[in-house]
């Protein structure tokens, strides 16, 4: 626990440096503000067959959600965003599309400011997240067929996470916020779990620890410990913005040095009211899932409509 919070001062003060760079706000005003974008990106390419230079005809199509709707009512604060990708991509050898991007995200921070000329809140905490649409595992039948079996869908896995803590907000642009008495939820369907009084090893119950840390015929798993959220966005240059997500977790009821580990880069550059050309980094650690990193990246141009 030591490690993490020693981490989370880090994170702390490396994200207050940005605070020189992120635009100041005026003085805060009572009622709603909100601000959103979608984003939808497409790609294509295409080979005929006296081309030489090899190529497989395909296409990718992806779609992103932010949406922010933010209240405050003199020194109380009530920050909420939803954020959901989506994307896909088929190749002329593939039997079927696949996914190359699924999120969805709910994050809400309730918060009492300490004073009016204090940066810090007592605060309350809700972060859902799951995915949208079915994943799979591809393989060959013994025809040489390709063939896919269902792995994960909507709600398994899902992650429902609250707790209280204090937070630290210089604007809506820049905040961390430190909850040290966090419950969280993993949530997963019991057709991937229910494996009877069969006590083999099968797919899916692997030296991670279960499937996505719930065991072999339960539907749920329980946990307690500290989580971590930080927030900055700034911008880089004119049009060019960037935005850095931070999610950190330790269960104290188990491993609690083993610290699950959420990072997103969101880099947007804007070439107009309409085109803009967007590239994204993620990186996940949770032990409970697989022993090492999980990475996703993505960059696309395509049209983007702000609301």
């Amino acid at each position: 626990m030591n490690k993490l919070f020693v981490f989370a001062a880090l994170v702390a003060v490396s994200f207050s440096g940005f605070a020189q760079d992120a635009e100041a706000d005026d003085a805060p005003k009572d009622g709603w503000t909100k601000a959103g974008n979608v984003s939808i990106l497409f790609s294509q390419a295409a080979f005929n067959a006296e081309w030489l230079g090899g190529g497989t005809n395909n296409y990718a199509l992806g779609a992103a959600l932010a949406y922010d709707f933010n209240y405050r009512q003199g020194l109380l604060t009530w920050d909420n965003r939803i954020a959901a990708d989506y994307g896909i991509t088929k190749t002329q050898d593939q039997e079927f599309t696949r996914k190359t991007n699924d999120r969805f995200e709910f994050n809400s921070i309730l918060g009492k400011q300490l004073n009016e000329s204090s940066l810090w809140y007592y605060s309350f905490f809700l972060n859902l997240r799951t995915q949208m649409a079915s994943g799979y595992e591809y393989g060959t039948d013994t025809d040489g067929n390709e063939i896919r079996t269902e792995f994960t869908k909507l709600f398994s896995p899902g992650y429902l996470q609250a707790g209280p803590g204090m937070l630290w907000k210089k604007n809506d642009n820049l905040k961390v916020n430190i909850a040290p008495a966090t419950a969280r939820l993993i949530f997963v369907s019991s057709e991937f779990t229910d494996v009877g009084n069969d006590q083999v090893i099968i797919d899916g119950f692997n030296e991670a620890g279960g499937y996505f840390g719930v065991e072999a015929n339960e539907s749920t798993r329980f946990e307690f410990g500290a989580a971590i959220g930080a927030y900055a966005k700034f911008n880089l240059m004119e049009n060019i913005s960037l935005e850095n997500v931070l999610n950190l977790y330790s269960n104290y009821l188990e491993d609690p040095q083993n610290v699950d580990i959420d990072y997103t880069l969101n880099l947007v550059m804007t070439v107009n009211k309409w085109i803009t050309a967007n590239a994204s980094f993620q990186a996940i650690y949770d032990d409970n899932a697989i022993k090492g990193f999980q990475i996703r990246e993505a960059l696309g141009i395509g049209v983007t409509y702000g609301f």
